[in-house]
């Protein structure tokens, strides 16, 4: 177990790369946090400056939930579970990443990175109920929300998991993901949700 602690840790910190943050300082010399619905995600980066900025922040997002699983795990063990709990790692770290005092993205992108990297089939499942929400709805957290629920049926009908403990992770992941969108849920209820497609015009910070 101590062993394993650096590879977590790596996989933590590789997590905890505020991608989105970055982007907005060094390029536009805002704060993301301040700036659309104040979240350090993908989809707020595009609100506020455009797709130029968030596709490929929204890949490198995916990229940190990849590399854990399928670089740095694999160097201590080929167990699946140690796999997993490298990729949940590299989520909390997105999420509650120490550079930016512990608030960062809502991890859907770093998830899906992770789940890429075992569970293809059923990300694969997950993605397109994203894609179809998203267009039908235009609102990228009922996508969301909804393909954090799929995702853990979809691994049991598609990827067989060996072990319980994996479908269980798989399950607080999903369950995560959803609760971290408790904020978006409250808006979609009043009818103050914003759709996708929309751009906010990024404000100088003061």
């Amino acid at each position: 177990m101590t062993a394993a602690l650096p590879w977590l840790l790596g996989s933590y910190l590789i997590g905890a790369i505020p991608t989105s943050y970055l982007a907005g300082r060094v390029f536009r010399g805002i704060d993301l946090r301040e700036q659309g619905s104040k979240n350090l995600g993908a989809t707020n980066l595009y609100r506020v400056l455009g797709w130029r900025f968030a596709v490929p922040v929204a890949l490198f997002d995916i990229a940190k939930g990849a590399i854990p699983v399928l670089v740095l795990a694999p160097r201590v063990s080929p167990s699946q579970l140690f796999a997993l709990t490298c990729g949940i790692a590299a989520v909390l770290g997105h999420v509650f990443s120490v550079f930016v005092r512990f608030r960062g993205g809502k991890g859907v992108a770093t998830a899906a990175g992770v789940m890429l990297g075992l569970t293809p089939a059923a990300i694969g499942v997950a993605a397109a109920v994203w894609l179809a929400l998203v267009y039908l709805t235009g609102y990228v957290s009922v996508g969301s929300i909804v393909a954090a629920a799929v995702f853990p049926v979809a691994v049991v009908l598609l990827e067989h998991p060996d072990r319980p403990e994996i479908l269980w992770l798989d399950v607080a992941v999903a369950a995560g993901i959803i609760w971290l969108h408790r904020a978006n849920i409250r808006r979609l209820l009043n009818g103050t949700e914003n759709r996708f497609g929309r751009r906010a015009a990024p404000t100088a910070r003061r």
